[in-house]
């Protein structure tokens, strides 16, 4: 190599000190060793507790909360030249931009981050036009220096995700260009409208000039129609009103302020607000407390399965069960659902919860068709949480515990949303033969309430098809109710599928079910999700009566 060659060739030393200059670095993931290396301006980048390197696990801890799904998302092994590009936002630090490949068949992933104003000057938003929420944090700032009182409100589009679910991210994503052309129409430039998040729009503008919560309403909540579909937007708003000045607080407090509001306002169900207090500080850090014990929840065995028993309309025999996911925390006790299964989603911990429901479920059912042979057919249903049928080894998990222990074919049933197949239906197809092949049965839940077509579920490998609760407790006093669930019913019986029906809160509703000749019922009408033991007495009581007990009307 002559002198000349030598000075152009790279100097790993002049590399690294040149990346941290920039304020970039560089990462790369090893799936199978489950190893993440940093080099370059890590703490700058909010990346210093993970440098030089750490696990999968803990990147996915670092990233705020509501990121944490897309930290997931960079660790997903890949197909060879399967690029990496999202916004990310690790705690303490702003919004950066991670860019890379899938190297070596998939072996590994390499790129470089930075913060996101290093790969853009711009100060708009690309799909709204609206101000992106750096540019925000600096005119709410600027706007702040002045006397006065101002108000910054919030808005989260409600569901998005189930939008992007139905419709796919690029028809989702006009939903979202077509929000921030409302939003920019209803305020003056002044009021500095902007999209703060995927799915967050925000104002800042004098207080009292307008009423600015009902503006931003009114402004995003007309419905649209998009790909065919008639879409009518709901969104959660949040407020905080602030005094201007030289005293006035920093305005990214501010917005964190706000997107506080804007969480409690989604806790209370869609089209909620809330304005922002001090009480939320404390809701806050006892949610931070919730994520520990969660996390320790699955290492104690604190997680287990209830069962709702499902049973024979026909016969009023049990004809199995569905697991439903419980937490016996050690101080609050019994922890609803719907407090820790949205926390375990952002958390990334569906794919955990799923095979530990699984198994353990698996294996309850064994016990309990060795000790009743009376019981005939006893299955028990099993959900899989959205996105866990791409998972991958999803298949030889559930072979391994149908193997393990000694189910019969079809005993384990698992339970798949309408969202799941449409995003790929052959994907999905494929997927659910090989669940099939490997001695699962498999269920179609909530059918009714999504987008799919009839056409795909003629070609896919369901036993069962499970009618939405709503229909079935609506049946005996709206007549499109019922005859929707005739409709599904008699849908069933032509592909050779039999059919639950959940929400059977009394023995009417189960009678006008029989007599649409559905198969199986569901709901508190027999029982509430019970505890194992509950659940065998329940199945001891069954089989002793020769039927279900069933409320002769709802409470």
């Amino acid at each position: 190599m002559n002198n000349r060659s030598r000075s152009l060739a790279w100097d790993a030393t002049t590399a690294i000190e040149a990346l941290a200059a920039a304020d970039t670095a560089l990462w790369i993931w090893t799936p199978s060793q489950d190893q993440m290396r940093f080099t370059g301006a890590t703490r700058a980048l909010g990346l210093g507790p993970l440098a030089p390197e750490c696990s999968g696990a803990a990147f996915v801890a670092v990233a705020v909360p509501q990121d944490r799904a897309l930290a997931e998302k960079v660790l997903k092994p890949q197909e060879e030249g399967t690029e990496v590009a999202i916004r990310l936002r690790m705690r303490d630090a702003e919004t950066c931009i991670w860019r890379g490949v899938w190297l070596e068949d998939g072996l590994r992933a390499a790129g470089v981050v930075a913060l996101e104003k290093r790969f853009s000057a711009s100060e708009r938003d690309q799909l709204t036009g609206l101000l992106d929420r750096r540019t925000f944090i600096a005119r709410a700032a600027e706007a702040l220096t002045q006397p006065g009182e101002y108000e910054l409100v919030a808005a989260d589009v409600d569901r998005l995700r189930r939008l992007n679910e139905a419709l796919g991210h690029e028809r989702a994503d006009l939903v979202l260009a077509a929000l921030g052309s409302r939003l920019n129409a209803a305020f003056s430039q002044e009021a500095a409208a902007a999209r703060v998040g995927e799915d967050e729009f925000a104002v800042i503008l004098p207080r009292g000039a307008v009423a600015a919560a009902e503006r931003l309403r009114e402004a995003l909540e007309q419905p649209l129609r998009v790909a065919g579909f008639d879409i009518y937007p709901t969104v959660s708003i949040g407020a905080v009103s602030v005094e201007g000045g030289p005293d006035a607080p920093d305005a990214a407090e501010l917005l964190r302020r706000v997107e506080l509001a804007v969480e409690h306002a989604k806790s209370a169900g869609r089209g909620g607000v809330a304005a922002y207090g001090r009480a939320l500080e404390s809701d806050s850090l006892s949610r931070l407390a919730l994520e520990s014990d969660l996390r320790n929840a699955f290492v104690r065995g604190e997680i287990e399965p209830f069962y709702q028993p499902i049973v024979n309309l026909d016969t009023g025999a049990v004809a199995g069960f569905e697991a439903l996911a419980r937490w016996r925390h050690p101080r609050r006790g019994l922890v609803p659902p719907d407090e820790f299964l949205g926390l375990a989603d952002e958390m990334g911990l569906m794919n955990e919860l799923g095979l530990l429901m699984m198994t353990q479920s698996a294996r309850q059912l064994a016990e309990w068709l060795q000790r009743h042979p009376g019981a005939g057919k006893l299955f028990c249903s099993v959900n899989l949480s959205v996105g866990e049928i791409e998972r991958p080894g999803l298949v030889e998990d559930v072979a391994r515990v149908i193997a393990e222990t000694g189910l019969p074919r079809g005993a384990l049933k698992l339970e798949v949303t309408e969202s799941d197949i449409m995003r790929d239906t052959t994907r999905a197809a494929d997927i659910l033969k090989q669940l099939r092949d490997a001695g699962a049965s498999l269920a179609l839940d909530d059918f009714g309430t999504g987008f799919s077509s009839l056409s795909y579920l003629a070609r896919l490998p369901f036993d069962t098809l499970k009618i939405d609760r709503y229909f079935v407790l609506t049946m005996d006093t709206d007549e499109g109710s019922a005859k929707i669930v005739k409709s599904v019913v008699n849908l069933g019986r032509d592909l050779s599928l039999e059919v639950v029906a959940e929400g059977v809160e009394n023995a009417t509703l189960a009678r006008l079910l029989l007599d649409a000749q559905c198969h199986y019922g569901q709901g508190f009408g027999y029982a509430q999700p019970l505890p194992a033991q509950g659940a065998e007495v329940y199945l001891n009581e069954s089989l002793a009566d020769g039927s279900a007990p069933i409320k002769a009307r709802s409470a």
